[in-house]
């Protein structure tokens, strides 16, 4: 059986006030994301978001925890996932979240590779 929870990359978990993040790289974007709230260029912003993702019949297919999501000043959405590496399982569940908000204006959906 396939395990699913390995750890493919060399990323190491980082602390930030008082949270665990996956990587130096996440840790830094929250990092970034505090002096932009700090300095008023966003409204507000939540990190490892649950969104659930179902199939077309509506039958729930499965969690996807994006890394950020950010309220900007003018009310729209902007969800952030900070990506080193990539699995297969990652990339279903990418499709399947940009299925779900691809497609709505008021969503902006921003992949920092790193």
């Amino acid at each position: 059986m396939a395990n699913f929870n390995r750890n493919f990359s060399k990323a190491k978990k980082q602390t930030y006030n008082h949270r665990s993040y996956h990587s130096m790289q996440e840790a830094g974007y929250a990092i970034y994301l505090d002096q932009l709230l700090k300095e008023k260029k966003i409204k507000s912003w939540k990190p490892q978001v649950k969104i659930e993702l179902f199939g077309e019949n509506g039958s729930h297919i499965c969690n996807y925890y994006i890394d950020f999501m950010v309220e900007h000043s003018d009310g729209k959405i902007e969800y952030i996932e900070v990506k080193g590496f990539a699995t297969a399982i990652w990339r279903l569940k990418w499709k399947l979240f940009n299925d779900k908000f691809g497609k709505d204006n008021n969503i902006k959906i921003t992949l920092e590779k790193v």
